[in-house]
């Protein structure tokens, strides 16, 4: 196809199908400047960005963040407590440099929802609200980072809306592909986020639907971007589908990513020091925490680090402690998150940044109060602790959050919330209420429907 050619509609689809850029974009590049929905009330921006650490599997309440000293020995576990820089607030002694920055940390010890599984329960942390009925992940409702994306927040050329999730050797698919929550649901695969599952604490990471392929020259690049230009200059003269306009929009900022010293340097983690990525540590985690924060300084408004399988046989998969909960704590969970969640508070507050990033620690739910509790289908060994909803932790840090402080408390056995019980809506709408978003913003569903995109309340006691 030539470009002096008059363009007909299967040669713009042909086009985007086989890929402009020889990538594979489309629902990856969201164009900010398409946002349509308007906020009829703005507040203040107190956070630029937000950091979402997720520690996919759920991470034990009891054992990290809300030990109970002076319950039986089949619920207190195996872990004590440590004093903080905080009078009064205790944590696990498997987070020494955190408790060192808990001045910084709001503890929220008192979240609550009802739903055992991992796939679903995801949905409730992601976008505050319950999970749809059925598998379909295009009905879920939108992730936090795809209703910024839909608002037009962030800088170009880089995407507002990124989540990082390593694959690793023995994955269970179930988490990193069938998580709900993690996309932009009903809000359309524009806003879609781009996930990056390449490690970066290998040599070759690489993310590499922003980099050339082999044989993609610089003067091919030109040409494709000839062409482009071309099929742009005649979108306004068909009658094509939003989709297909979406596709133009994600190669348009494609090419200015690719040609845009900002967009390649985001990646590269190598201009980092050498003591700085050894800081977060050299891991999976840690170097997608760094990732991140290279991401935010540089305009990303979301990023979300979900915690990655190490990809070790005979051990608990992420933080999903059936059996070994004490073991894999202590030794695998528990001592690169204190290294990489601590660098990052100084890292920011170093660079001037935590007042404008809000930091989100959490999972989708924590573990039973009695050792071996049967709670799910997947049960627990003598050894480990089964999924708890009903009661867990989630931290804030940063982002014009109150730190120092605990909110809401738990019942003697951390198995349900003692006072101010907060849901996940409740938790999402503080999020939003930090980024500036309008409490009772309403988007547009795929049906044309105005719907309230977070019903809950901000918890005032942190903001």
């Amino acid at each position: 196809m030539h470009i002096d050619q008059p363009l007909k509609r299967r040669d713009i689809v042909r086009a985007g199908s086989i890929g402009l850029l020889g990538m594979s974009l489309p629902g990856l590049l969201a164009g900010q400047r398409t946002a349509t929905a308007a906020e009829a009330t703005p507040l203040p921006v107190r956070a630029k960005a937000t950091i979402l650490l997720f520690m996919w599997g759920g991470p034990a309440q009891q054992d990290t963040w809300d030990l109970k000293v002076h319950a039986p020995a089949e619920i207190r576990g195996e872990f004590k407590p440590i004093s903080t820089n905080v009078p009064g607030i205790e944590i696990c002694e498997h987070f020494p440099l955190l408790a060192q920055r808990c001045d910084k940390l709001a503890l929220i010890r008192s979240m609550t929802h009802g739903d055992v599984d991992h796939t679903t329960a995801t949905h409730y942390l992601l976008t505050g609200q319950p999970p749809p009925i059925g598998g379909d992940l295009r009905k879920d409702w939108p992730n936090m980072g795809a209703v910024l994306a839909k608002l037009g927040r962030g800088r170009d050329p880089l995407p507002p809306f990124v989540q990082m999730r390593p694959r690793m050797p023995g994955d269970v698919p179930r988490f990193v592909e069938e998580s709900h929550g993690q996309f932009a649901g009903w809000l359309g695969s524009t806003w879609d986020p781009l996930t990056i599952d390449a490690r970066p604490d290998l040599p070759d990471y690489r993310v590499g639907d922003f980099l050339l392929q082999e044989g993609l020259n610089d003067q091919r690049m030109r040409d494709r971007q000839s062409l482009l230009g071309s099929i742009e200059q005649r979108l306004d003269r068909l009658d094509q589908a939003g989709s297909l306009g979406a596709m133009s929009r994600h190669y348009s900022r494609a090419f200015d990513l690719l040609s845009s010293a900002v967009g390649k340097a985001a990646f590269d983690l190598t201009q980092e020091p050498d003591h700085i990525r050894d800081r977060y540590g050299r891991n999976p985690h840690g170097q997608s925490v760094l990732q991140a924060r290279r991401l935010v300084e540089r305009g990303v408004p979301l990023v979300t680090v979900f915690w990655p399988n190490d990809g070790i046989k005979n051990v608990s998969v992420y933080w999903d402690t059936h059996s070994r909960n004490f073991i894999d704590h202590r030794d695998r969970l528990m001592p690169p998150a204190d290294q990489a969640f601590s660098t990052l508070l100084d890292d920011l507050s170093e660079r001037g940044l935590l007042d404008e990033t809000l930091i989100v620690w959490t999972g989708e739910f924590g573990r039973t109060p009695r050792i071996g509790q049967r709670n799910s289908d997947a049960g627990a060994g003598a050894d480990g602790r089964d999924h708890w909803p009903n009661c867990f932790t989630s931290v804030l840090a940063g982002g014009g959050i109150k730190g120092g402080q605990v909110y809401g408390s738990s019942d003697r056995h951390a198995a349900y919330p003692n006072s101010n019980p907060v849901k996940p809506v409740d938790l999402a709408a503080t999020i939003y209420h930090q980024m500036g978003v309008s409490a009772g913003l309403e988007l547009n569903d795929n049906q044309n429907r105005p719907i309230v995109i977070c019903p809950g309340n901000p918890i005032a006691e942190l903001i």
